[in-house]
């Protein structure tokens, strides 16, 4: 038989989904396509995954561009393929097998490490970072006359990875050149530039949040988002009056959970 459209399917063409239809629709039923996805390799577009990874660096916009994209052709904000996580899984073990190599850390200590990082400092935090803003983001910042949208909590998570990943990467890898000859040291450009470049990490963070909820046109006063960036600016400039050094804090911190 050939397929044809159910008379059911839609109300009369109004768009009303059938429930067959809005069930899969549901976060469950999306949460479970894409977990799906996670161990079938090659249905994942690691190719444009880099190309996300590239922009986010030189472009952020566009980046939020194809999220607008994928709305308009599946019907959701958020990533339905999990190659963006995936890679930056990779990236995420990488350095920081070189942070323990840096930190002159045995197997064990790099393994447990790599543990605390993956499952509290990306997930762990992540998790919460994600519940709060979407949270916040559909308790205030949806507009009155939308109230029938909402922000995802999968896309939530997904402008947390967006910007974790610059702060990743200057993090847990360019800061790696300078932390035994540089910035652990006790000279004023020690913590200067050890500070400066948690300022840049930050500062992105802040700023690829800001562009991934302001790129929802259902939201409102997302300019609010860049105000941490002042309460940013003044922490580093007290930092380097006060001669705090971030970085060597975060070496002696990891040191101990490792212990």
């Amino acid at each position: 038989m050939l397929p044809t459209t159910s008379v059911n399917s839609r109300s009369q063409g109004n768009g009303v989904l059938s429930p067959r239809d809005a069930a899969r629709h549901t976060a469950g039923a999306k949460r479970y396509k894409y977990l799906r996805r996670l161990f079938h390799f090659r249905q994942m577009d690691f190719e444009f995954a880099l190309w996300q990874m590239l922009y986010l660096f030189t472009s952020p916009q566009r980046v939020y561009r194809n999220f607008h994209y994928r709305k308009q052709t599946k019907d959701q904000w958020a990533r339905d393929d999990p190659a963006f996580l995936v890679l930056l899984s990779i990236w995420l073990c990488v350095s920081t097998v070189g942070f323990g190599f840096v930190l002159d850390m045995g197997f064990f200590e790099t393994i447990k490490l790599l543990l605390w990082v993956v499952f509290i400092d990306c997930v762990g935090v992540g998790l919460l970072i994600a519940t709060l803003m979407w949270f916040i983001s559909n308790k205030y910042l949806v507009k009155q006359q939308n109230r029938d949208y909402d922000v995802e909590w999968g896309y939530a998570f997904d402008v947390h990875l967006n910007a974790f990943y610059p702060l990743l990467v200057i993090l847990h890898f360019i800061q790696l050149f300078f932390i035994n000859y540089v910035i652990i040291s006790d000279s004023v450009i020690g913590y200067f530039v050890g500070n400066t470049l948690w300022l840049i990490a930050i500062g992105y963070y802040i700023y690829v949040t800001f562009l991934g909820y302001s790129a929802l046109p259902f939201l409102k006063n997302t300019a609010i988002l860049l105000y941490p960036f002042a309460l940013l600016v003044m922490l580093y400039f007290i930092s380097l009056v006060c001669g705090w050094n971030f970085t060597r804090m975060l070496c002696s911190f990891y040191k101990y959970r490792v212990k």
